[in-house]
Formats: C-alpha cells, structure tokens, sequence
C-alpha cells in the first residue's frame, strides 16, 4: 500500500518531503502484525487469581441471596393483600433472576476450574511445595515471564522490520524523483526563423 502512495506522489513531489516518510511511517506501523501472544501484564493479572477466592465470593453471594429471600417472605406474610404488588411480583422475579445468574456462575467457575487442571496435566507443570494442585500463579507465572521475553525480542525484531522496510520506501522515492528529472521536453520553435513576418518575408522575396 506504501508502495502505491509513493507512486501517486512521483510526479506531485519533485523535492524529498519528510512528510512523506512520516505518512509512510504511519502505514508500515498499521500494517505491521499484533502481538501473538498474550499482554505479560493480562499474565501478571491471572497469577494473581485464586480459585478459592472466587469460590468464597460465590459462597457469599449464594448466602446473602438466602438471607434475601427470606427478608422478602418475611415481609409479603406481614403485608396486607392489597398492598403486596406490584413488590411480591417484582422481588419474585428478581430473585428468580439473581438465582438463576448465581447458578451460570457457579458452573462456569466449576468449568474453568476443570480446563485450567487439564491445562497443567498438558504443559506438564508441577504443583509446588504445600500446594494440594496447581495454582493460577504457578503456572502463569511462567507464562508472564516467557511472554515479556518474548515481547522485547518481538519489539526489536518489528523495529528492524520496519527499518528496511522505511529504507526501502526511500530507494523507491528516490528512483521515482531520479526518473521524473530526466524527463525529456519536447522542443518548441522559437527565435527570428520561426517568427510569422519572416517567413512572409521569405515567400514575398521568392
């Protein structure tokens, strides 16, 4: 695409604009491919994780979700008939909501939890000292510290890229303005024999 912008600019630009290389610049930075592997910060992040936190959370909200179903039923048997709605409908359906989010949740803990050990069989990594399986932060933090090796080789792998590439921007340009300057104009008449009254007067002397 550089490649392309470069033409456009052949017979547009006769002087070398740095312009140009900064627009170049910008199209070889866009067209350069994303990080392959995970962010080592989104690393980091997950080593901090525990399964038995999450767990906890779980267990909390699955307590405090009782404690309100009862609160609520407390309340709808000391209420009136007539002044039970639209509360009782409204609090069923948010409890009928909240449990059945709590469920999803539970479940997709219970998932993870299962893919995360199959994980650690796959890749082989060994639980540490007093640890009953493997931990989030055993395994991801091999993976933080590969991925952030990893990173800096890419960055400088990606700068020398790029520079080859901007080189090769700059021979294009450069044989596209060494191409336009030698440009051949064509001749026009010009000087006393081309003038109009000389060449009657050539005619009139014959």
């Amino acid at each position: 695409m550089f490649f392309c912008f470069l033409f456009k600019c052949r017979t547009a630009q006769k002087v070398f604009c740095p312009t140009l290389l900064h627009t170049t610049s910008d199209i070889l930075m866009r067209e350069s491919c994303l990080y392959p592997l995970p962010e080592p910060h989104d690393l980091f992040q997950a080593s901090q994780m525990k399964f038995e936190d999450f767990q906890k959370d779980l267990t909390r909200l699955r307590k405090d979700l009782r404690a309100c179903t009862s609160e609520v039923d407390k309340v709808c048997k000391v209420s009136d008939e007539d002044n039970l709605q639209p509360f009782k409908d409204k609090m069923e359906d948010f409890l009928t909501q909240a449990k059945s989010e709590l469920e999803t949740l539970e479940a997709q803990l219970s998932s993870t939890h299962k893919l995360f050990l199959e994980l650690t069989v796959f890749f082989s990594v060994k639980t540490k000292a007093g640890e009953k399986e493997v931990s989030p932060n055993t395994l991801f933090c091999i993976w933080h510290e590969f991925s952030s090796d990893f990173k800096d080789q890419w960055k400088r792998e990606n700068k020398a890229i790029l520079k080859e590439r901007l080189k090769a921007a700059e021979e294009s340009f450069r044989q596209a303005k060494e191409k336009a300057s030698y440009s051949v104009k064509p001749k026009h008449a010009s000087g006393i024999v081309s003038s109009p009254l000389f060449i009657i007067f050539m005619v009139s002397a014959t």
